[in-house]
């Protein structure tokens, strides 16, 4: 049985009709836009590191073997285990042979999209591993059994009062309560005791420098940190395309990514991480997981420039009104949008078409990916793989051969207008017409633009061809 396409316009109408979490999501998103362009006109540079950001991307991308197998000899060096991961069941595997060879039953671990790539939560608890998130936005998620909504504040789609219920219901804490800081009290009080005795530690990686062996980790808790150093075992988990050349580049990408994302100069923790600690281990994942097939695309593989700031969706107006969660996947937003597909054509397969190709995401993206041209080109592949619903694909084929022909097209437009002032309201808003569920129909006018240019146009010159008729 085929696997049904991601229902995103259901998602997002469900959604839509819940307007406090629909209104807080909105202003919340735009509030971090906005303090991104802020901060982009503090510094005169800003498109100077932009560019820079993406040449240094496309390089590394371009030499991603050569710079892969230098970052492994230097992290070795360095007293680092690096695994190799093909797809996301070799990578959990390998994390659970780690656990396994050093009777490891809990691990705490910081937010790491490339694990929810892998899904690995649900494959460690069918091997008995206890995982908890330490990340806050993630621990929420974790509890309420969801998906993050977004890159980086994963669960922003939350109102206070929902979290305390969750909190309520997993820590026995106040229902109603009201406060976000004795909310994070909470938080922080369940997690210490986890932290301090776990057998185990993961975490993700927001940069690996190959000239060096090390990799980064940015964070706003801290609790990457705790989750690297309080355990002996600290596992980090990256994909391949994160890699950059040396640590001169390094400082042009931290310059830009939290500016990015949350409109604030710098993370509150930049933490390097060169080797294990004194009688600890220290192990890097670096995974695939069609990382190398994407960068094959001759349209796509920019999308591997991507360094997860979540701009593109704080701007995104589909993605603020519709919520993360309706993109069904890990990856929501423009971002997801066009790496998603890349996964699973057919159940991505709406996902291009949330969004209307404004190209707001392309312009504060800053590694300059083309988000909006790939949107639009994921569209007419999918059309290719004969992946558009069959509606869809009949309405599109019938309105080409409308376009196709001046005359028919005319006549259509004039019976639309006279439709538009005549035919009673139920006639127009219905199930034919899903564009109106939210917006009402243009009025009709006196007069197509083709009408009075006929009308007006001066009379052609001898010899000279008359195209009026031959144009819609």
């Amino acid at each position: 049985m085929k696997e049904k396409p991601i229902n995103h316009a259901g998602a997002a109408a469900t959604f839509i009709a819940d307007k406090p979490h629909l209104d807080f999501h909105d202003a919340r998103l735009w509030d971090m836009r906005q303090k991104r362009d802020a901060q982009m006109h503090v510094l005169p540079e800003w498109q100077e590191l932009r560019s820079r950001a993406s040449a240094i991307k496309e390089h590394a991308l371009a030499n991603l073997a050569d710079y892969l197998e230098q970052f492994e000899r230097n992290a070795k060096r360095n007293g680092i285990h690096v695994h190799w991961a093909a797809d996301g069941t070799e990578h959990n595997r390998i994390v659970a042979e780690i656990l396994a060879a050093r009777g490891a039953r809990t691990l705490i671990k910081s937010k790491s999209m490339v694990t929810e790539e892998c899904d690995l939560r649900p494959y460690l608890a069918a091997r008995g591993v206890t995982v908890t998130e330490t990340d806050l936005g993630e621990r929420i998620q974790q509890l309420d059994d969801q998906l993050p909504s977004h890159i980086v504040v994963p669960s922003v789609h939350k109102l206070t009062e929902d979290v305390a219920r969750i909190f309520a219901r997993h820590y026995g804490t106040d229902p109603d309560a009201d406060d976000p800081h004795q909310l994070a009290e909470a938080q922080r009080l369940a997690a210490r005791p986890v932290i301090l005795h776990a057998d185990a530690g993961m975490t993700g990686g927001n940069f690996f420098v190959a000239e060096t062996g090390t990799f980064v980790v940015c964070t706003n808790e801290g609790n990457a940190d705790l989750s690297a150093t309080v355990p002996g075992v600290h596992i980090a988990t990256i994909g391949i395309e994160r890699v950059v050349p040396r640590m001169a580049d390094l400082g042009v990408f931290i310059r830009l990514l939290s500016r990015s994302a949350l409109g604030s100069p710098i993370t509150q923790y930049t933490s390097h991480f060169r080797g294990p600690q004194d009688g600890g281990e220290m192990h890097v994942i670096l995974v695939d997981n069609g990382r190398s097939a994407r960068l094959g695309m001759d349209d796509f593989w920019t999308s591997l420039k991507c360094i997860r700031c979540g701009a593109c969706m704080n701007t995104c107006p589909v993605y603020r009104r519709s919520g993360g969660l309706s993109y069904g996947a890990v990856y929501s937003g423009p971002i997801g949008a066009i790496i998603d597909p890349t996964f699973n054509e057919r159940k991505y397969s709406t996902l291009p078409y949330a969004s209307t190709l404004n190209g707001s995401c392309t312009n504060v993206c800053p590694v300059k990916i083309n988000i909006h041209e790939q949107l639009f080109k994921w569209r007419q592949v999918l059309v290719e793989h004969h992946q558009m619903p069959f509606v869809k694909r009949e309405i599109m084929h019938m309105a080409g051969k409308l376009m196709g022909q001046p005359k028919l097209y005319r006549a259509a437009i004039a019976g639309t207008e006279t439709a538009l002032g005549t035919l009673p309201r139920f006639a127009l808003y219905n199930w034919l017409n899903p564009w109106g569920k939210n917006r009402e129909l243009p009025e009709p006018v006196k007069e197509t633009f083709h009408s009075w240019y006929r009308r007006n146009r001066p009379a052609a010159k001898p010899g000279q061809t008359d195209n009026a008729e031959n144009t819609p």
